[in-house]
């Protein structure tokens, strides 16, 4: 196996357990690996640091998948893969989950998302591409699923040399699936729905809202398929709006409340959230709950304080169309705007509104998305509820 030999001066995140290593913490590479390879990955002074893939095309030159001498294979894959369904089951996590979550599942670029008994497959670089055959082969033998789709329709694919990609994996099989979570039943869309889908990271989270929205006039924004919105209905609120801007998402809400008879408390439109919320704000519009979840601003550090400003934006615009002691839900899934960033653009967006704000509530995402400390990447759902009232 071809050594990559690192720099006496690395980051200490190496050395505490993080598995990217950087072209610029390379001293030296002995031999020519080819891109994807297995490569054993030794500290400057020769010691054993671990086995990763090399990529010379993308930034994260090495992601190392053991810190042990052991054979990467077929069964590697396997226990990997066993191991992370060992650790859903123990913390309730089975009939719908993130059965991988990448590096926290200490499977670096690798998701694979369960849906009842289908799944879904992300192989976000080189060296764990290479590795699917192997990956399929282990959902197979674990679980025996009806069907197993990929979706590689991701640009981050295009910085490792890969092209986009999404199919069947397995026979085909209808792509349309019904679920059920928090006893609501949802169709995900597992070819043409955003990321692999569905959501899952916000299960515990749409649970959270349960007695805010009792007896409430709701709104939410950036609903994409509604499941926040059918939630409030389910939970008792007296009506509740969900404005998005994909019609296709607004079809499919509206779908998903008839499906749970829940079509004559929560409504569905396909409008401009940016413009909705400052337009009637203006018009003097009032709700008891206003939740905000919208897509990841910005996916690059240089735009960190554009993402701010927009979070910052649309959450002062939600708090003005509260009643007073209404709460605001709001949630972050950039992953760039860490949780202490997130608090202090809420309390910059309530200074500006002239609103005193007390926490409810401050999430992370799900358990079956586990988070590791000192991998930010890990840590990247902000879920907020906050009161709000008048000054």
């Amino acid at each position: 196996m071809i050594k990559v030999y690192l720099r006496k001066k690395i980051a200490p995140r190496i050395v505490n357990g993080h598995p990217w290593i950087y072209g610029n913490e390379v001293d030296r590479v002995a031999g020519t690996p080819e891109a994807g390879d297995l490569v054993e990955v030794h500290y400057s002074d020769g010691k054993f640091a671990g086995i990763g893939y090399i990529n010379p095309k993308s930034q994260i030159l090495v992601r190392l998948l053991t810190r042990k001498q052991e054979p990467v294979n077929e069964a590697f894959f396997f226990n990997k893969i066993r191991t992370a369904w060992e650790y859903r089951k123990k913390t309730g996590y089975t009939e719908n989950c993130r059965l991988v979550f990448g590096e926290a599942d200490y499977l670096p670029a690798l998701i694979i998302d369960k849906f009842n008994d289908y799944f879904v497959i992300q192989t976000l670089s080189l060296g764990i591409d290479k590795w699917k055959p192997a990956i399929v082969k282990a959902i197979n033998e674990i679980f025996t699923p009806k069907g197993i789709y990929e979706r590689n329709d991701v640009p981050v694919r295009m910085l490792e040399g890969m092209e986009q990609q999404k199919g069947f994996l397995s026979a085909p099989f209808d792509t349309k699936i019904l679920i059920q979570e928090n006893g609501l039943k949802f169709e995900v869309d597992i070819e043409n729905g955003q990321k692999t889908g569905y959501f899952l990271d916000q299960l515990d989270n749409r649970r959270a809202i349960q007695h805010i929205v009792k007896g409430a006039e709701v709104l939410g924004a950036f609903t994409y398929t509604g499941t926040f919105e059918i939630h409030a209905a389910h939970y008792g609120a007296k009506s509740v709006l969900g404005i998005d801007i994909s019609e296709q998402a607004v079809a499919q809400a509206n779908k998903n409340a008839a499906l749970n008879g829940l079509e004559k408390i929560v409504e569905f439109k396909a409008m401009n959230a940016f413009d909705v919320l400052k337009d009637w704000g203006k018009e003097g519009k009032q709700y008891d709950v206003v939740m905000l979840d919208p897509p990841a601003f910005t996916k690059n550090r240089e735009s960190i304080d554009k993402a701010v400003a927009g979070y910052k934006e649309i959450n002062l615009r939600g708090m003005k169309l509260l009643r007073n002691g209404g709460f605001l839900v709001s949630s972050s899934c950039t992953n760039l705007v860490s949780p202490d960033l997130f608090l202090q653009t809420i309390d910059m967006a309530a200074k500006d509104a002239r609103k005193k704000i007390r926490q409810v509530t401050f999430n992370a995402q799900a358990a079956d998305h586990p988070i590791i400390w000192g991998m930010d990447n890990t840590n990247y759902l902000k879920f907020l509820i906050v009161e709000v009232s008048d000054k």
